[in-house]
């Protein structure tokens, strides 16, 4: 995620570099997102029959080539390819959470994922200031340090990472089914003790898929912000989203559990979201967003540890797979809705809609939770 953290803020630039413009850019992403969204579930599902460590590693090599290309890159074809090969092969975190499901007990679910997420929150956070300096001296610099980093981490896990699904575990469906793309979708939105749950999922990544790339637009209408000033904003949200996640997710899990948690920070994304939409001076959005970082460090590894202890051993990879397929559809329609709500009603429009994504989320969430203690206490 170091490598993702350093390259994203720079696409635009590669684009521009070979005289495309910002339609060229969005579309770049876009299609990204389109690719993922057919290439999770197949990946997670070949994880779940051939091992995590394989498909892990297929993915790194696959995304080392990636920036390579981008780095040499000298059309705008070139551009494409690598991001096509990259959307293709992105399936990291996909697989990272599949292989602590693997490895972690009922209990520690939440928190390995949490971990894991802590990690990615980490890359992401320092990849951009680490990126911003390499560019200084061109863009095929950070792009070649970026492959480098993908190419010496498949080379770790080669050596030292040791697999987290033994042979006895492990789908045994035939070939062709893998690699059924609807099958491998529609099989996982097919389980009823989880689709209420895949539904909080989406509306809560909804909620705030849109806002990364509206929130310079909103903070430069409503403040005058620079870019410069967005970045140190931006620093700011990753350090809060470290803090609730290595600091107090642990001790908030091991108190309250995950039952508490996923209503608790669905609330505070409501609230918080709602508080960024009605900031009047720059200094409200810093206490806004905390809120908002506090809620989805909660919820997140909460509601994906819930779904990953309903469903079997060997369908983690597709499960997780699933769940790329969600966020990928956010990532797809939350930037559009984002933009049309901001252009077409008002500049506090995304915030206020992401605020009643996540209330109606809570309120699925409220339901579907109250229902498995009702069926519960029945069958006690």
């Amino acid at each position: 995620m170091l490598g993702y953290g350093i390259m994203l803020p720079l696409l635009p630039f590669f684009v521009q570099a070979q005289d495309g413009g910002a339609a060229i850019a969005g579309g770049l992403m876009s299609m990204y997102a389109a690719i993922q969204l057919v290439s999770g579930p197949i990946l997670g599902a070949l994880s779940d029959r051939y091992g995590r460590k394989p498909i892990l590693l297929l993915c790194l090599l696959g995304t080392g080539a990636s920036y390579l290309l981008l780095g040499l890159a000298n059309s705008l074809v070139v551009v494409f390819l690598a991001v096509f090969l990259d959307g293709l092969t992105g399936s990291n975190l996909t697989l990272a959470h599949a292989y602590v499901a693997d490895s972690t007990t009922a209990e520690n679910r939440a928190k390995g994922i949490n971990y894991s997420q802590l990690a990615f929150g980490l890359g992401i956070m320092s990849g951009p200031i680490l990126g911003g300096l390499l560019s200084g001296y061109g863009l095929s610099l950070p792009a070649l340090v970026a492959s480098s980093f993908a190419f010496a981490n498949a080379a770790f896990g080669f050596f030292f990472l040791p697999e987290s699904l033994s042979p006895e575990r492990r789908e045994t469906k035939p070939l062709s089914q893998v690699f059924s793309w609807a099958g491998q979708f529609t099989g996982i939105f097919r389980r009823k003790n989880i689709q209420r749950f895949l539904v909080v999922l989406f509306l809560l990544n909804l909620a705030f898929a849109g806002l990364q790339t509206n929130f310079p637009l909103f903070s430069n209408a409503r403040f005058g912000w620079s870019p410069a000033q967005n970045s140190f904003f931006y620093l700011y949200v990753g350090l809060c989203g470290v803090i609730v996640q290595g600091v107090l997710f642990v001790r908030l899990q091991t108190r309250f559990g995950e039952h508490a948690l996923i209503p608790a920070g669905l609330a505070f994304m409501g609230i918080g979201l709602a508080g960024m939409a009605l900031a009047s001076e720059p200094w409200m959005l810093f206490p806004a967003v905390a809120i908002v970082a506090l809620g989805t460090g909660i919820s997140i590894p909460s509601l994906t540890a819930l779904v990953s202890l309903r469903v079997p051993e060997h369908e983690q990879g597709r499960l997780m797979g699933g769940n790329q397929t969600l966020l990928a559809l956010t990532n797809i329609f939350g930037p559009t809705l984002a933009g049309i709500s901001f252009d077409v009603i008002a500049i506090s429009a995304p915030y206020w809609l992401g605020s009643l994504f996540a209330l109606v989320a809570l309120m699925v969430a409220i339901v579907s939770l109250r229902r498995r203690e009702t069926s519960k206490a029945i069958s006690s």
